[in-house]
Formats: structure tokens, C-alpha cells, sequence
């Protein structure tokens, strides 16, 4: 018998999991809201209006069912709502976390728009799936036939752990290429543990490799093995590797010292948090504390890397974007814990160059040789008129610079494909003006033949959500690809 009846939402209010206090979590990089409890999950999923057209199904990538499993965990039938969340996602203890929900599900959910405040879809989504590890529902995706056939993966992060799961699922040999020392991509060494605790991944790669999957590690493409290698030695390829070539600002004394790459800065926080030694770190270079922060950028990795700095002890921190507060890019979720831990927004401003000297008359003109970062000329903007994309052009203000103190600039201007097709001696490798691989709609394939595809390698920089379901369409087509080469031999 149901517990929670639905269309609760003007019985009670949305309410998120408390969230610990800016004072106490700005001092570690554990997760920042508690768990719910059961009775308060079973409350704010029975808000859930199940109405006739799921908006927040409808953009989400996976199209997961959400109306269902809000309507199992209502009723507390939390093992089925974990199986029906499980059907269309790979981790959705992952995503529950850091997926941009006020983006997405939450920021379409049909209660929102009559104004009665969306369902706490993530935080429901992260409940469900705890409870499913803590209970034991969550098992070891062991295949009952096997196929033989073997794919290779180049790229650990989360499309090429989607595509890996889904094909082992069903019995193919499935090795993972990487070429760092731990599986995860961006969700082991991006994303800070106040958003994604290191263990939740660890875990669940722990899971992908007692299904059978075999992960070469420290093993980068083109250099310790070549491309043509991993496609002798398997039946199909995908192309997993992400984007990581980070944008740089061309400006004036770009060299200082103490200009930072976001991912290269993010990257040596979170090998400290699982214990390793961090030259950079102890010499100083990667480590916020005491200094004078500023932050280049308005996306979610600036958003990781002013709160990392606030964790490591900055004794300030300044994101400076170029456009207002309404068209950054990033979740405003986000700004909103950042602004409550201590970071000061610049909006409408943008850098003009770096300087290694606070005393100087006119901040536009200053011409400094390398040496240490003292401080950041910075330029006010407004905004113009709208580009091609419809987003309004930042416009500098002229005569409006002035200098900002700064001991330690990190640049987080989002990322760029490598040049596969040289990297890897493939010039026939298909790929777009933007360096990204060019693929079929909804497959991943290539143009080589049995190459796949999926995530940001094709996309550009974006969300694991989209890599997940990029993941496991390609595992998807490769499956659809050997059933047809059966039923051609059979006739």
C-alpha cells in the first residue's frame, strides 16, 4: 500500500538536504550536503505532479524515468525506484551529484513553472542510489553468455566506463586505454571531492572491473602503444579521450610565474586527496594558501577552482567573467556555495594582462619580463549587442582598467581536442574545424571502419551526463552491428 500519495507539492515545500555551513565546509573537500533522511525523500519525491508530458524526463539526456522512481520512492519502494533508475544510467550515484540539475530536469519540471518550486530530483536520485549501494542492490554486472568479439577503449572517464559496462553486460571483451594512473577522466582528477567524493568513483570502478573489464592504466596513446596497435589487437575501437588542452588568454606577460591551467591545478588537489605526493604542491606552485587568488572564467570548472583555492586557505578569492551574472555559463548553484564560502564575483570584466609589479602609473601601458605574479590588470565590460548565438557581446569600457592584487591567476577557459589525427599518425581520422571527431547522429561511428566516438572527443566540452548517454549508444550500435553480421552469416 502507497505511503505518500502524489501532487503533494502544495501540501509541502521543496526543501534540499541541509547543507553543512560555509564555515565548516570551507575547511575540508568533503561533500557538502548531508543525506535525506527516508521520510523526508519519500516527501519531497510524492511533490512530484506525474504529469502527463515529463518535461524533466524529456531533457535529460538519458531520458531517465523520473516520474517513476519519484513515484517508488514515495511509496518506499526504494529497490525498485533504484532498478528504474539504473535501467537508463550507468551511475546514477554520479549523477545525482553533479549534474546541472536547475539546468536540466529540475529546470524543467512542470511544478517550477507554475510556481510552486521544482522536485529535488538530484538529491532524490543521490538518495535512492546510497541507500541501493549501503543495502547490497547494487551488483556486479557479470555477463550470463559470452560474445566473441573485444573492444577497445581509449579513455577512462565516464562515456568510455558507460560503453565498457553496457558491452560487457552482454559478453564482449571489453579493455580500457588510459593514460592515467586511476580510471574516472575528469570525475577522478576534475571535479573536487566537495562535489564528488573520491571513494563514490573508486567503487564503482572497483564494480567495472569485477564485471570482467580490463583497465591498461598509465598508458598514453601514441606514445606507449600506437593507435594501429589497439586496433589489431580488437574487433571494434572507441574514442573516449575527452578534451584537455586547456584555452589560454593571449595576453601580456602571460609567462609569469604563478599562472595556472585550471585542470593541471584541479588535477594536483585531488591527487592529495587520495594521498599522493604532489611536487608542485609542496614547492608551493599548486597550493592557494596565503595567497591572493583570482580565477579566469564563468563555467563549472572555474566554479571547482575558487573553491578549491578557498579550501587550500587563500586569504582571497576573485572570479573575474566578462559578462553579467544572468549569461555565465555555470550553474548558479554553484555561485551561490562559492559566494557563501568567501569568493568575491567580478561579473562584467575581463583581463588585460599580468603584472609583476603592484607601483605603476598607467596599468594599460605596464611592460614587465617574467618573474613573479604580482597582480592582474583587469578591464570593465558591458554589454552589446547580441552575437549569432543570440548571447549579448562583451564590450570593453574604455578608459575603465584598474589593477587587482594577485599572487596566483588560474585560467579555467574551458578545453580543446587534442590533434588526434597527428597525435595518433591518422590523417584519415575524420575531424570538424573545431578538432572534434566527426560521427555519425546517434551511433558514434567513424568513417574507419568498426571506430567509434562518444563524449567530449565529439561534442567539445560538456556535461557527463552526455557522455554517459553517448557511451552507451555507441555500446548500442557496436551490439546492433555484430547481431546484423549473425543474421547475414545465418542466411
Amino acid at each position: 500500500m502507497a505511503k505518500q500519495p502524489m501532487l503533494k507539492f502544495v501540501n509541502f515545500e521543496r526543501q534540499m538536504p541541509e547543507k553543512r555551513t560555509a564555515g565548516m565546509r570551507n575547511k575540508d573537500f568533503l561533500e557538502i550536503y548531508s543525506e535525506f533522511a527516508g521520510v523526508k525523500a519519500e516527501e519531497q519525491a510524492s511533490r512530484c505532479s506525474q504529469c502527463g508530458v515529463p518535461y524533466c524526463q524529456s531533457h535529460c539526456p538519458l531520458h531517465n524515468n523520473i516520474p517513476d522512481w519519484l513515484k517508488l520512492t514515495a511509496e518506499g519502494r526504494l529497490q525498485e525506484a533504484y532498478e528504474t533508475s539504473q535501467a537508463t544510467n550507468t551511475f546514477p550515484e554520479i549523477c545525482g551529484r553533479i549534474c546541472p540539475q536547475d539546468r536540466l530536469c529540475e529546470g524543467n519540471c512542470v511544478i517550477e513553472q507554475s510556481g510552486h518550486e521544482t522536485v529535488t530530483i538530484g538529491a532524490i536520485e543521490k538518495y535512492i542510489t546510497d541507500t541501493a549501494w549501503e543495502e547490497g542492490w547494487v551488483k556486479v554486472n557479470k555477463p550470463i553468455n559470452s560474445i566473441d568479439q573485444s573492444v577497445g577503449i581509449i579513455g577512462a572517464g565516464p562515456g568510455g566506463l558507460a560503453a565498457a559496462d553496457r558491452l560487457r553486460q552482454e559478453g564482449l571483451e571489453v579493455t580500457i586505454y588510459d593514460r592515467y594512473d586511476r580510471a574516472g577522466g575528469l570525475l577522478t582528477y576534475g571535479i573536487p571531492g566537495f562535489k564528488l567524493e573520491k571513494d563514490i568513483v573508486m567503487r564503482r570502478n572497483e564494480q567495472l572491473e569485477k564485471s570482467g573489464i580490463k583497465f591498461v592504466l598509465n598508458t598514453d596513446v601514441g606514445k606507449d602503444i600506437t593507435f594501429d596497435e589497439i586496433r589489431e589487437r580488437h574487433d571494434f575501437v572507441i574514442l573516449a579521450t575527452g578534451v584537455y588542452k586547456a584555452r589560454e588568454l593571449d595576453i601580456p606577460n602571460g609567462s609569469l610565474n604563478g599562472k595556472l591551467a585550471a585542470l593541471d591545478y584541479l588535477t594536483a588537489s585531488n591527487k592529495l586527496s587520495f594521498g599522493d605526493s604532489v611536487k608542485k604542491f609542496e614547492t608551493g606552485v599548486f597550493n592557494a594558501n596565503g595567497k591572493k587568488v583570482v580565477v579566469i572564467g564563468g563555467g563549472d570548472t572555474a566554479m571547482d577552482c575558487v573553491r578549491t583555492a578557498i579550501r587550500q586557505g587563500a586569504t582571497s578569492v576573485k572570479c573575474l567573467y566578462r559578462r553579467d551574472r544572468a549569461n555565465m555559463p555555470g550553474s548558479q548553484r554553484e555561485v551561490q556555495n562559492a559566494e557563501e564560502e568567501g569568493v568575491i564575483f567580478e561579473w562584467l570584466t575581463s583581463p588585460k594582462g599580468l603584472v609583476n609589479n603592484l607601483v605603476i602609473n598607467d596599468v594599460s601601458n605596464s611592460k614587465v619580463q617574467d618573474g613573479n605574479l604580482k597582480g592582474v590588470i583587469v578591464q570593465k565590460m558591458r554589454l552589446g549587442d547580441p552575437d549569432a548565438t543570440g548571447r549579448r557581446t562583451p564590450e570593453e569600457i574604455e578608459g575603465s582598467e584598474y589593477l587587482e592584487g594577485a599572487d596566483l591567476v588560474v585560467e579555467a577557459l574551458g578545453f580543446e581536442p587534442e590533434d588526434l589525427p597527428t597525435l595518433w599518425d591518422q590523417p584519415e581520422l575524420p575531424v570538424s574545424r573545431w578538432g572534434t571527431i566527426k560521427v555519425e547522429y546517434g551511433t558514434g561511428k567513424t568513417n574507419l571502419e568498426h571506430v567509434y566516438a562518444v563524449g567530449d572527443i565529439v561534442r567539445g566540452a560538456s556535461l557527463v551526463v552526455w557522455a554517459i548517454k553517448d557511451g552507451r549508444d555507441a555500446a548500442n550500435s557496436i551490439l546492433s552491428e555484430i547481431e546484423a553480421t549473425k543474421v547475414i552469416a545465418a542466411e
